[in-house]
């Protein structure tokens, strides 16, 4: 167990996927937009026979594509450093032709890591080729021993276990697939982005790679619907004559809102911040409803980001509207009960400020 810790196997993957992210916004956003247009991904942009919309479509499609590649050569450079982009990215690329996916990219990225810290500490040159190590004899060392590795060792396993993954969801029943969207989309609005949502969106990706659209389409349906319940809540509480947000927070709002419904859950953290335990457990409860109904309705978003632009990529763009109703609408109505009422306090505060600065007056006077 503790060398398991030593090796940190979840932080180097925590680390690749925040290099992850940013690109899969990117692409998300790019063909999120394309398609909502009527614009398709394309294998190869032939001129004058396509629009801007497949422009977009296809550069999204083309940066999806390279996932595995990405979050390989990002876990083989938090393990190895500079020397371990090289390798990371030829693995990946390796990954990538022989269909392992994106599981396949993460065993590379640890695979391409940690050769190269075992080259860096047992292969030993002269001083005059010291110069070598970088950029000639790591890259091709950890190229091809890696290389073939994922070729004729890892790649077949990973094949065996997708497809067993991919039975095992598609054979889940409406029960089943409840329990498990609810899960999903608990587990991914409680910590709002942080190591918990990283971790289960590597999960629910690696099911997108396999052509499974529910999983990460539940995870960033919570996210895009949580900020919204939120500020869902204020309105809520109005009709139960309760003030649950100091005037700073509505202001917090304004901003977190709109960040929400493209997909950004970050904006609510100043919000759960000064109310952690009712905060965390209204996403809770409105995050396992909300992945719930995304898996129950079928809601199959084909990107895997973009909030509200998600929506015209799925099947059924109603499931995924609806997903987000019912995930809003129970987050902020449990927010609007369990919150304390603030304006007692709010009231207070104005008072005291009222006094201090009369105060201060009485003392500019004297």
């Amino acid at each position: 167990m503790k060398k398991i810790k030593e090796l940190n196997l979840k932080g180097h993957l925590l680390t690749a996927i925040s290099y992850l992210i940013p690109i899969v916004c990117g692409a998300g956003f790019l063909i999120a937009i394309g398609m909502a247009f009527g614009g398709t991904s394309q294998g190869q942009l032939v001129q004058g026979e396509f629009s801007i919309w497949d422009a977009l479509a296809t550069m999204g499609g083309a940066a999806l594509g390279l996932l595995p590649v990405v979050i390989s050569t990002g876990i083989s450079f938090s393990i190895g450093g500079k020397p371990g982009i090289a390798p990371g990215f030829i693995i990946g690329l390796t990954a990538n032709a022989i269909g392992a996916g994106f599981i396949g990219g993460i065993l590379g990225g640890y695979l391409a890591g940690y050769l190269v810290l075992a080259i860096l500490k047992y292969v030993k040159l002269p001083n005059w080729a010291k110069g070598l190590m970088p950029t000639l004899v790591i890259p091709f060392l950890t190229s091809i021993i890696g290389g073939l590795i994922m070729v004729y060792i890892i790649g077949a396993p990973i094949a065996a276990l997708t497809l067993l993954l991919t039975n095992f969801l598609d054979g889940l029943g409406n029960s089943s697939l409840l329990l498990f969207g609810g899960v999903i989309g608990l587990l991914s609005g409680i910590d709002y982005g942080g190591p918990i949502n990283k971790t289960v969106f590597a999960f629910v990706l690696t099911m997108q790679a396999e052509g499974l659209n529910g999983p990460i389409t539940a995870l960033q349906l919570v996210n895009t619907a949580t900020p919204i319940g939120f500020g869902l809540a204020y309105f809520i509480a109005k009709l139960f004559r309760k003030t649950i947000y100091t005037p700073l927070e509505v202001e917090t709002l304004k901003s977190a809102v709109p960040m929400g419904v493209i997909n950004i859950v970050e904006g609510v953290i100043p919000l759960v911040m000064n109310d952690i335990v009712r905060g965390v457990a209204a996403t809770a409860i409105g995050g396992f409803v909300g992945g719930a109904t995304t898996m129950i309705l079928g809601a199959d978003a084909t990107v895997p980001f973009g909030g509200i632009l998600m929506i015209p990529t799925m099947s059924k763009p109603m499931a995924g509207v609806i997903a987000i109703v019912v995930n809003a609408v129970v987050t902020g109505l449990v927010l609007a009960v369990i919150k304390k009422d603030v304006s007692q306090k709010v009231d207070e505060g104005l008072v005291e400020k009222e006094e201090e600065e009369i105060n201060l007056d009485d003392i500019q006077i004297f």
